[in-house]
């Protein structure tokens, strides 16, 4: 069992925003824990449902009777200072504590906290990792950002000194955390609402490397050039994983691709084989996501066997190119989470490894910073498909002072010679892809907004 005397004190815990991906996970740790938990949400969810039937009360709307009766308010980024419960909070003088900051509390309550950071692919890796603990019966509490169904949600309070979370750089928040192990998976150029440029980028990653003890581990991907250099910020063990570089301690050799683009390979430790591994999963990226994973578990003691079971067993995270069904029979329908130009053309490359006739994509462009910043990048990305559609951006946290449009990709992804549609209307986005596609087509919605919406409205 996990210590938790540091947050004994707070006997009453009310969460702002508690449908969120990872408020909902820390809810339930402290509901399992025997903290008395409540919490409000804007929208009711599957998230809020599930809470409800562990015992904790949520409230959709404002409910200030539980802000009076609470120790402290956690309240997740997206919850304005003026919010009336922050307010009453305020007023009555209880603390506040921001989602990561009170998540940090809670990695010091575990001896062995494993943070996988990177800017692409956290989920999955987190998901393969989870997997491969539980397949070895290390029971370990999770925290995961989408939805895992082998857990049954995107959490599981294990009794295990083992604390498996993503670790997300936006707003340095993993800078809050205590970790153990890291893995860092890739540096790229996002969140550029936030750092500006890409040298404060790197340096959150140094600040966050430092934070690992000398007896800890840090894994990294030493195709990426930016991770390899964050081993000279740490006196932990560094190992280092990759397809492309030949000095790693974890490679894979001979990638073959099956017709659902799944790839096969030979796992190299020291350059020595060790085994061959098959995921469920496509594309290259997934390759990498696997040996990062293999690398932090053989330091563990997990035997390959083990290893080999839990990674075929993984079919992918909640919208990371998922598989959504096929429309009048005739083409099938995929639906993926990348929002940047790195996702964008990983799951093209994951898509060019299977067998149809030809791809579509609808896409919606997911903040106005981001657009702005990348819109080369996104451009050129979104080339590559046979079919285009754009969607007006998503929002999200931003008001749009950018003078961006969809119109303006449109444009972009013309210019370089692709034709591309804007659509604004989603039932009119969805006639226009039904009435267009032939026989075998696939069809991919992208977008961490509302895009995914559309699959359902395709296939129904």
């Amino acid at each position: 069992m996990p210590n938790i005397d540091a947050i004994k004190k707070y006997k009453n815990i009310h969460m702002l925003g508690i449908g969120g991906v990872s408020m909902s996970g820390i809810a339930a740790i402290l509901k399992n824990w025997g903290f008395i938990v409540t919490g409000s949400d804007c929208n009711q969810s599957e998230t809020t449902n599930k809470l409800h039937e562990l015992g904790i009360k949520v409230t959709i709307g404002h409910n200030l009777e539980n802000v009076r009766n609470s120790d402290i308010v956690v309240y997740s980024a997206a919850i304005k200072q003026d919010d009336p419960e922050m307010l009453e909070a305020k007023k009555l003088n209880i603390p506040t504590i921001e989602r990561a900051d009170f998540l940090g509390e809670l990695t010091r309550c575990y001896q062995d906290t494993i943070c996988i950071s990177g800017t692409h692919g956290k989920t999955t890796t987190t998901s393969m990792v989870s997997l491969c603990f539980l397949e070895a019966l290390k029971d370990p509490s999770i925290q995961v950002g989408a939805f895992l169904k082998q857990i049954n949600g995107n959490y599981k309070v294990g009794n295990s000194e083992h604390f498996i979370i993503e670790a997300c750089e936006y707003v340095e928040s993993f800078l809050k955390f205590t970790p153990k192990v890291e893995i860092i998976l890739n540096i790229d150029n996002d969140h550029l609402d936030y750092f500006k440029t890409f040298e404060n980028i790197k340096n959150a990653f140094i600040k966050y490397v430092k934070l690992l003890p000398d007896n800890g581990l840090l894994i990294l991907n030493g195709d990426d050039v930016n991770c390899l250099e964050l081993q000279n910020y740490t006196k932990a063990k560094s190992i280092t994983y990759g397809i492309e570089n030949e000095k790693v301690n974890f490679s894979a050799k001979n990638i073959i691709f099956n017709k659902n683009g799944f790839a096969k390979f030979d796992v190299y430790h020291n350059n020595e084989f060790l085994d061959t591994i098959e995921l469920s999963v496509p594309g290259t990226h997934n390759v990498l996501n696997a040996l990062a994973t293999i690398s932090l578990c053989i330091e563990y003691g997990i035997n390959m066997v083990d290893i080999k079971i839990a990674l075929s067993k993984f079919t992918g995270a909640h919208r990371r190119f998922e598989y959504k069904g096929k429309i009048d029979k005739k083409a099938s329908v995929y639906d993926d989470y990348g929002h940047h130009p790195t996702e964008i053309l990983a799951t093209y490359n994951s898509l060019k490894n299977k067998q149809y006739n030809q791809s579509w994509v609808v896409f919606q462009p997911h903040t106005y910073s981001r657009t702005k910043n990348l819109l080369n990048d996104f451009a050129k990305a979104l080339n590559h498909f046979d079919h285009i559609v754009i969607l007006d951006i998503y929002a999200a946290r931003e008001k749009n002072t950018y003078g961006i449009t969809s119109k303006d990709l449109v444009e972009k992804i013309k210019f370089l010679g692709k034709d591309a549609k804007y659509i604004s209307d989603f039932e009119e986005c969805a006639k226009f892809v039904k009435n267009n596609i032939k026989q075998d087509d696939i069809v991919i919605t992208l977008g961490a907004g509302t895009v995914t919406e559309i699959g359902p409205m395709l296939i129904k």
